[in-house]
């Protein structure tokens, strides 16, 4: 029963190996098809983790519907949020974070009646 459980743990252990060993592959084929250096992806995605959290923490803006892009410090806006307030404060939340110059707000008012 032991030498099952242990065949069956390495056969699910090594499936997680290759998603893991392809993820990174897929990361680094995406990576060296950007045109910007490596510290710049990390900072974008620094700062999109940092608008996401601000937005998810916010009463507001329901985070779930909003997408967050980040491009060179700029930023894209994209979803739906359910006023125009709403829309105004995802704005404002990204443009309050410190390397973001610029953000482009496409965000959809839709009324969820």
């Amino acid at each position: 029963m032991r030498i099952l459980l242990t065949a069956c743990a390495l056969m699910l252990l090594s499936g997680c190996t290759a998603l893991m060993v392809g993820g990174a592959a897929a990361g680094g084929y995406q990576l060296g098809k950007d045109e910007r250096s490596a510290s710049q992806v990390t900072r974008d995605g620094a700062t999109t983790a940092s608008i996401k959290s601000r937005l998810i923490a916010d009463k507001l803006v329901s985070a779930f519907n909003v997408n967050v892009d980040t491009y060179e410090n700029r930023v894209t806006l994209r979803g739906t949020v359910g006023s125009y307030a709403a829309r105004a404060r995802a704005a404002a939340i990204a443009n309050e974070v410190d390397a973001v110059v610029a953000v482009d707000n496409q965000l959809k008012v839709v009324n969820s009646r």
